[in-house]
């Protein structure tokens, strides 16, 4: 039978998270984002989502948040490749809670053979199914809304994106308008403010 976890081991989990995404994949240097934004530090998740122990604290840290908040969530997925490893860790350890999330990827161009798929993996998801985006780092939400849109397009209803990391840059209100968002850390966090 699955038992609750405790504040205190979420918070543990939570605060070593910070830390590899400190230690990891935060750097001040200037960058030209993917938004075409200028700034004067960078975010690169995949620096820690793809450590082992990084991996884990992800998939840990969302399925926690999904199975408490939004229960009826069947299935994960966001825009590859930044969601690729937040889909994969929270689909796995979903696996050891009382309901497996299956996993989908939404392509930035739809494939050029075979299927031609925006969304990898939705046929094997129920038509209407509750999904959760997830994201690495939200600074517009322009991708996160693309990839609700295709998701969307496909059949699936999308409940709530979950973010690692919110630049506090307007993204995280124009997602809040359609669907619960929900950012494990923001900007502040990462720099001390």
């Amino acid at each position: 039978m699955h038992q609750p976890e405790t504040p205190n081991l979420f918070e543990r989990r939570h605060s070593r998270l910070l830390e590899l995404l400190l230690n990891h994949s935060f750097e001040r240097k200037h960058v030209v984002l993917a938004s075409g934004k200028e700034s004067d530090y960078y975010i690169d998740c995949r620096k820690t989502a793809l450590l082992a122990e990084g991996h884990f604290l992800i998939g840990w840290i969302f399925n926690s948040i999904l199975r408490n908040e939004f229960p009826l969530v069947r299935a994960v997925g966001g825009m590859s490749m930044g969601a690729d490893p937040l889909v994969s860790a929270t689909a796995l350890t979903s696996t050891f809670g009382p309901i497996p999330l299956d996993a989908f990827y939404v392509r930035k161009e739809a494939k050029k053979h075979g299927s031609k798929n925006w969304v990898e993996m939705a046929a094997t998801i129920e038509p209407g199914a509750k999904v959760a985006i997830l994201e690495d780092v939200v600074t517009t939400g322009g991708s996160t809304i693309k990839a609700m849109d295709r998701a969307e397009a496909v059949g699936l209803e999308v409940s709530c994106v979950l973010a690692l990391v919110d630049r506090l840059e307007g993204g995280g209100e124009a997602v809040s308008k359609r669907v619960p968002f929900h950012p494990l850390f923001t900007r502040n966090d990462l720099m001390g403010t």
